[in-house]
């Protein structure tokens, strides 16, 4: 399953070649592959390449969204071209309640492109997803650009509006089954079930 980033938050065409999210079913989990433009701006983290990084948001990233509508609990797994990552767990918009979640990935850098994956194990999934969104991020100051999958249309963008990424109500549906094959059902997760408390 292959999603291309072709706009920008608010509607508009982006103007390099789109950053590219691919999803395939393993038995650990969701590979998650990204092949995308490296701008090298901001600089990297701080952080490990290879850990979590809390702020991730801040740099160049490409962020993948994982959504059950009814119960708004959702997965964000960002993926940086200098080899950082983070996974958050929110229940409710904005709300996460575990982040820096633990991740396998590796992300390569040659010359003006990059490309990353990483295995999203199953129990980091909440249980109904059906809605997906993707965002890619880059640029510093009056230049940092913000890119999604589905964007907010243009005709519904107020004036003063920024550039928010946990606009829930413009994912787009989406089924494991056409990753996974429409017989796979969705493990339960014992990490979810702690959420509870955390509404």
């Amino acid at each position: 399953m292959e999603f291309n980033i072709e706009h920008t938050w608010d509607g508009l065409p982006v103007s390099h070649e789109p950053v590219t999210v691919t999803l395939k079913s393993t038995k650990k989990g969701l590979l998650m592959e990204v092949k995308a433009p490296f701008f090298g701006d901001p600089p990297a983290p701080q952080g490990e390449p290879g850990q979590a990084f809390l702020g991730l948001w801040d740099y160049e990233v490409v962020e993948a969204f994982f959504l059950c509508d009814k119960s708004k609990q959702y997965l964000e797994v960002e993926l940086c071209p200098h080899g950082q990552h983070l996974v958050l767990l929110l229940s409710g918009r904005r709300n996460a309640w575990k982040q820096e979640l633990a991740l396998e990935c590796d992300m390569t850098r040659k010359g003006s492109r990059w490309e990353g994956q990483a295995v999203i194990p199953w129990i980091y999934f909440p249980p109904g997803i059906d809605r997906f969104n993707a965002y890619a991020i880059h640029g510093s100051g009056e230049m940092r650009t913000y890119e999604a999958l589905y964007p907010i249309p243009q005709s519904e963008i107020e004036a003063g509006q920024q550039p928010d990424f946990h606009r829930l109500e413009y994912f787009k549906p989406f089924s494991f089954g056409a990753v996974t094959g429409e017989a796979w059902k969705q493990p339960e997760s014992d990490l979810w079930l702690t959420s509870l408390s955390h509404k």
